[in-house]
């Protein structure tokens, strides 16, 4: 559930840019063709990035927080979404898909142990492809955590998060009839796949300014306004993600399961204010996993580029490759 916000002040914290040594468009069958890139050190400590969203992509700065001289950073873009192919579809697109995704990857790059590091939905998914895949996990390394359960939904599109930013929350849900507004997330689904491009386009957009709006705890409440091709696979496939709740097989299915990473280490870095994933959530994860290190910033909100939030996860990856 993010996008990179861009504050210039948290730059002095990351790595110089660098460019990908190898980029590739992998057949993952079901039609689609994902984005994948390496860059750093070819040979160095694997690390393996998992976007925002779902539909956010990855981004060239994704690539700063880990020192080009110790790691291979692998960055890819998850179905439907980015540089992946067909673009904004929902077909054969579900958490699975991408788990499956994922150890497609590592198995086609010959890598038998990374580093999983993901914010928010990002984070949702290392987690579930953590439980899924234990024995290939050396880290995780959470930020802005979402564990996909109704609790959460309920706060960022019941108007939970609304009650802080009414003025906001009233351009989101002002373009749903008063009649829908208990289920807005069934609301924008019916707009979203409506088959009318201006209709999607139009709630594509709000739906993606509505969460743009809240990443920063120095927001204004002024939503971006996105390119109508990011914006309609960004609220398409978050939205197809939401309205099916992960694909999950019960509501807390991601807590229930922490036993799996009993023998996993992680790293927890949550924004004290984040507004988008409350703080709660990795409270509670952090109580379910005795081999994880919360790291709460005092003056954060949910982006990955929060000053505090970057210069804590460059500090973890620094920590973990030395030499």
């Amino acid at each position: 559930m993010d996008k990179i916000s861009g504050q210039k002040s948290a730059l002095q914290y990351l790595y110089p840019p660098i460019e990908p040594f190898d980029r590739r468009m992998l057949d993952v069958g079901d039609g689609h063709q994902i984005y994948v890139e390496q860059s750093g050190r070819p040979d160095g400590e694997p690390v393996v990035v998992l976007h925002g969203g779902p539909g956010g992509g990855c981004s060239p700065a994704m690539r700063r927080y880990f020192d080009p001289e110790r790691y291979r950073v692998i960055l890819f873009d998850q179905r439907g979404c980015g540089r992946s192919r067909p673009h904004a579809s929902v077909e054969a697109n579900t958490t699975w898909h991408l788990v499956a995704d994922i150890e497609r990857i590592r198995i086609d790059l010959g890598i038998d142990r990374w580093i999983v590091f993901g914010g928010s939905w990002g984070a949702t998914l290392a987690l579930i492809y953590g439980i899924t895949h234990p024995e290939t996990c050396a880290n995780l390394v959470l930020r802005g955590v979402f564990t996909m359960t109704q609790r959460e939904l309920d706060w960022f599109y019941g108007g939970g998060a609304g009650r802080f930013w009414p003025d906001t929350w009233a351009r989101f849900a002002g373009l749903i009839p008063e009649d829908e507004h208990g289920d807005l997330i069934k609301a924008y689904h019916q707009r979203l796949f409506s088959g009318d491009a201006r209709v999607e386009t139009t709630h594509a957009k709000a739906w993606s300014a509505w969460e743009n709006a809240l990443a920063s705890v120095h927001s204004s409440g002024q939503g971006s306004d996105s390119p109508a091709e990011y914006a309609r696979a960004f609220a398409r496939l978050e939205n197809h993600y939401f309205i099916n709740s992960g694909f999950l097989e019960h509501d807390g299915w991601i807590l229930a399961n922490m036993h799996r990473l009993a023998d996993v280490p992680g790293t927890i870095v949550q924004g004290r204010y984040d507004m988008i994933c409350p703080p709660e959530t990795a409270h509670a994860l952090a109580l379910a996993w005795p081999n994880a290190t919360l790291k709460m910033i005092p003056l954060a909100g949910h982006a990955l580029s929060e000053p505090g939030i970057s210069a804590e996860l460059v500090r973890v990856m620094d920590g973990m490759v030395t030499g």
